[in-house]
């Protein structure tokens, strides 16, 4: 996988924004992106390159919208 730094950089935008339209909230948004890329680097080992890490990060962060709506 890819240096992390690297990943945040050219991910963290397109997370934020499929969050907004999740949540329909700007800071909300944000400080799920936060915890999506908390959760990525505690499991990129299970991430296979089956595909796109955009859409395996955009996964962790509906995944972790639902855990925030609980």
């Amino acid at each position: 996988m890819e240096d992390l730094s690297r990943i945040y950089q050219s991910y963290a935008d397109e997370v934020k924004r499929f969050l907004i339209c999740l949540a329909s909230n700007r800071d909300l948004a944000e400080e799920l992106t936060q915890e999506t890329f908390y959760q990525a680097i505690k499991s990129t080992h299970r991430y296979n390159g089956e595909c796109k890490v955009s859409v395996w990060l955009c996964q962790i962060a509906k995944h972790t919208y639902y855990n925030y709506l609980k």
